[in-house]
Order: structure tokens, then sequence, then C-alpha cells
């Protein structure tokens, strides 16, 4: 549920795009920046989370958080100009972070080898079902009760899961493991981080992966509207494959746990993901747009994107074991960040044409893939052994 925040926060007011942009009279770029901000906020706020929970426990971070995501939201439903809406999404983004970045924490806190990769799995699963649900119920919501209603809906979302962590989320980390909260300390733990070169490496390397499948989610209103031809009830045609296509990957990453090494899942994922952007940038170029032929590379390269992730995620944490939280926020804010360049750069720049979200991917895609390399040279990590 934790990690079902941020997507629901991204997707879920997508539809709603236009009547926003009319009510609040403000442009499909003032709009876009709405996604970005947030985006760049829950990045920056990652970093504020990930050493609070290595110095207080995972538990109190979440509920504190939890009801500062309550209140942002009756704030976003409540926006009486595209001024105040702008600032109580940031306010989303700087609340929703803590429940994913800790909750990363959490999983490897509770589990360790192959169990981990299962785990991390299935909540992969849980977490690509959001993208799926929630525009398309943005879509009903905006269309019975307008465009505020769904802001309405992610407050009632937040109160679900702060009564869920309250009465079922036990603390994984005992005092006895928790570390300084002094300034100095943080500093210096995520000097060590930044500092780690195959740390870093593993965590740019999924942070452009994710941007190559993200620029379709960013830039789905063209998608949607412009290129389909399709109206606020649609977005399920384009979100329910993405979304089938994420859960197939983690799917097969927890299957093959404890079968393949992690560099044997992430090379190929590699595979997939490659072979996903190159039929989709041909097919942009020599065929005529069609629901299928724009769709459908983008669910391939959502499943091979989906089995790298937790394979990568859990190589990059094993490197601070004792700072799992701090490593987990530099994770976060990593991909986060790319996301907002993603959102509020790339998206706009590249969805007005299909070759060029299509040239995105690959482009991202293919720097990634030169990331693993450099991993696996750095590493000393053949593809057949687990590292």
């Amino acid at each position: 549920m934790l990690a079902m925040v941020a997507p629901f926060s991204i997707d879920t007011y997508l539809p709603s795009f236009p009547d926003i942009g009319h009510e609040l009279s403000v442009s499909a770029w003032g709009l876009q920046q709405t996604l970005s901000l947030y985006l760049l906020a829950f990045g920056g706020m990652t970093l504020v989370y990930g050493p609070l929970s290595d110095a207080f426990g995972r538990r109190n971070v979440v509920l504190v958080s939890v009801v500062f995501y309550i209140v942002a939201s009756i704030g976003c439903a409540l926006a009486p100009s595209f001024e105040w809406l702008v600032a109580m999404r940031i306010g989303q983004g700087l609340a929703a972070s803590g429940g994913l970045v800790v909750g990363r924490a959490i999983i490897r806190d509770a589990f360790g080898g192959a169990q981990a990769q299962r785990v991390m799995s299935q909540v992969m699963l849980i977490f690509a079902l959001a993208p799926a649900v929630a525009p398309i119920l943005g879509g009903y919501l905006h269309d019975a009760f307008g465009w505020r209603s769904v802001f309405w809906f992610l407050v009632l979302l937040g109160l679900a899961i702060w009564v869920a962590v309250a009465l079922w989320l036990p603390e994984t980390l005992p005092p006895v493991g928790r570390q300084s909260p002094h300034p100095r300390a943080i500093a210096h733990a995520y000097g060590r981080t930044l500092g780690h070169g195959r740390f870093m490496v593993l965590v740019l390397t999924t942070a452009f992966n994710f941007g190559g499948f993200f620029l379709y989610v960013a830039g789905s209103p063209d998608v949607m509207y412009r290129h389909l031809h399709y109206g606020p009830d649609d977005f399920g045609y384009l979100f329910v494959p993405l979304v089938a296509g994420l859960m197939l990957g983690a799917f097969v990453s927890g299957r093959v746990a404890g079968t393949l090494s992690h560099a044997q899942a992430v090379s190929a994922a590699y595979g997939v993901m490659l072979t996903a952007a190159a039929i989709n940038l041909v097919l942009t170029l020599a065929i005529a747009p069609s629901p299928v032929t724009i769709i459908a590379p983008v669910m391939l390269y959502a499943s091979g994107m989906s089995l790298a992730m937790p394979n990568l995620t859990l190589l990059a944490l094993e490197y601070f074991p004792t700072h799992r939280g701090t490593a987990s926020a530099v994770q976060n804010f990593t991909q986060t960040v790319s996301n907002g360049a993603a959102a509020g750069v790339l998206a706009p720049a590249l969805s007005p044409t299909l070759p060029g979200l299509a040239t995105g991917m690959l482009a991202l895609n293919v720097i990634g893939l030169l990331g693993w390399l450099a991993y696996r040279r750095l590493s000393g990590v053949a593809a057949a052994h687990v590292p």
C-alpha cells in the first residue's frame, strides 16, 4: 500500500488535465509542472526520510509522513488557484516519498537472499497495479464528480494507509541497529553512499531504465488525446497493458529468484528492453499509428524493466547493510529527479510526435545498458555467477 501512494498521486489526476487547465486558466505546459515539481519534491524529501528512518525507526517515520500527505491532498482538493494547486502538489511530493523509501528498507530489514528478491518482486506486483487502476478510477471520478473528487479520493487513500500502518506494520529496525541522527553522522553516511562508484552506477542505471518507461506515463495525455484520439474514460487502454507488462516482469523476477543470479536476471531484462525499444522506434517510423503499434512495444519494455528493477535494487542495498534507509533514499532521489526531468522537460518536448517518444525510450535504455556494463566491469561480475 505504501508503494502505491506515489503512482496514485502521479496517475489519478492525468485524465483531468484539460478541465484543470480550463478552470484554473493554465496551459498544458503549466500542468506538466504540477507533475514535475511533485516529483522533484518527492525525490528531495527522500534524502530526509532515509536517515530519519535509520535513526528513529521505520514505523514512526511512515506514520508522520502519511499524516502530512493527507493534509496536502486536502489542500489540492480545495485549491482556489493554480498557484495553490502547485504548492499543495509539492506538499504531496514531500510527504509521499516517506512510505516508498522506508518500505524498501523494511523489506531488506526483514528478508535476505532469494527471499528478499521474491518479496521485492511481490511488492512490485502490487505497485504495478496502481498505474493501471489510478487513471481509470481518476477518469470515472472526473466524469462523475469533477476533478477535485480525484484529490478527495487520495485523502481517503491516505487515511486507509495510516490506519493499516498503525494496526499492522511492525517495527523492523530495533533500537540496537539505529544510527545517530546528528547532522555530521548523516552527512558522513551520504558521503559514503554518493562516493561509492558501483552503488551509484547501479542507481543511475535503474533511473535511466525507468525513464524510458516513464516518458509514456508523463506523456500519456498527448498519447491518449492527440495520437489515439481517446477521451478521459479511455486511459485504461494505455495503462492496463503497461501494468500487465510490469506485473509480468515482477512475476518472472520472483519465479527465477534463487535460480538465476541478480546479474543473469538483469542481463536477460536488457535483452527484452532493448528489443522492445528498437521495435517501438521502427513501428513509429514505418507504420501508421494504432493502439497496438503504440502500446504493445511499451508493454514489452515494461516487462523487461520490471524484471531488472528488483535485482538492481537489491544489488545496490547490499553495499550498505547498516544504512539501508540512507541508501534507499539515494536510490529514490536519483530516480525521482530523473522522472521529474522526464515529466518537465523530455515528455513535453518529445510527446507531440510518436517517433520522438520512441527515440527517447531507446536512448535512455541504451544509457542504462552502458551503466550496467560499467558496473559489471567495475565489480568483476560475470553474468553467469552470483555477485
